[in-house]
């Protein structure tokens, strides 16, 4: 099972937050004689060499679901002239181009194999696979998770959405749909919009390490009136009514009943998107 890397993940909760993703319209499979590590770029050091007729292949990836991409379709790379190493790991890359491109994804695969001259590796179909694990208490949808597995690894369109944050005084789970939830209502509450970084404000910082957060406060209209417990929160990317929830927490939240004239809010810094 394979986990995307620093570079990818940046992308992804930029794209969410601040700037659009432009995904490949291709991906190609390097094969690596070490861990990439999360923190992969151009493969320097990891991949095999740039010889014996090495080279990059393209890869195909199925539509995501449980949270995960497989990959679609046999990988066959060119008959090896000479011996390519002992090949451990796998890494997803944008580009055909020995060192070149981003890499996207790595993992490791079920055995080690090391072709020698005459030799045709190849991978099997639904070897390689990428995941995001399940959320626990607090993180994204399987809707997000979905949509940014289809953009990344298929090019398949995800609009930026909107970022709405709004309460709830249900428990949200990784599944949960709009229609799986009972918004705060009436007594003057509203969402609130937090734009892209250097817009109006409240605003995202831009992703680094992982993560990004709100750069000012995110205030509430103040309450006319009782709100009831609200025991989570959400992202949504719709001022009102139905939408896509995007991410959610519920185990970070005090349980709290929020009365008339009470000011609600997240601190600046208070709240934060992240992926590991």
């Amino acid at each position: 099972m394979g986990s995307i890397t620093d570079f990818l993940e940046l992308e992804l909760l930029d794209h969410v937050a601040n700037a659009v993703y432009v995904a490949s319209a291709s991906l190609f499979v390097a094969l690596c004689t070490a861990d990439p590590t999360d923190t992969a770029t151009t493969l320097a050091g990891v991949e095999v060499a740039n010889a014996n007729a090495y080279a990059r292949t393209a890869i195909t990836f199925s539509a995501a679901a449980s949270r995960q991409v497989i990959q679609s379709g046999a990988v066959t790379f060119p008959q090896a002239t000479g011996a390519w190493g002992t090949i451990t790991h796998w890494a997803i890359v944008t580009s055909g181009t020995y060192n070149a491109g981003n890499c996207l994804a790595h993992g490791s695969f079920t055995g080690s194999f090391a072709p020698v001259n005459g030799n045709t590796p190849t991978i099997p179909t639904t070897e390689i696979k990428v995941q995001f694990s399940a959320s626990s208490g607090a993180g994204f949808t399987d809707y997000t998770v979905h949509k940014w597995l289809d953009l990344a690894f298929r090019n398949q369109a995800f609009t930026k959405p909107a970022t709405y944050i709004a309460l709830s005084t249900t428990t949200l789970t990784d599944a949960t749909l709009f229609a799986g939830l009972t918004e705060v209502t009436g007594s003057n509450y509203s969402r609130v919009l937090v734009n892209i970084n250097g817009g109006a404000s409240p605003t995202w910082t831009i992703a680094a390490a992982g993560a990004l957060e709100n750069v000012q406060a995110i205030t509430f209209p103040t309450p006319s009136g009782s709100w009831g417990l609200v025991t989570s929160m959400f992202i949504i990317d719709s001022t009102s009514g139905t939408g896509n929830i995007l991410g959610y927490d519920n185990s970070g939240i005090v349980d709290q009943t929020p009365q008339a004239s009470d000011t609600v809010q997240f601190a600046a810094g208070a709240l934060d998107m992240s992926l590991s």
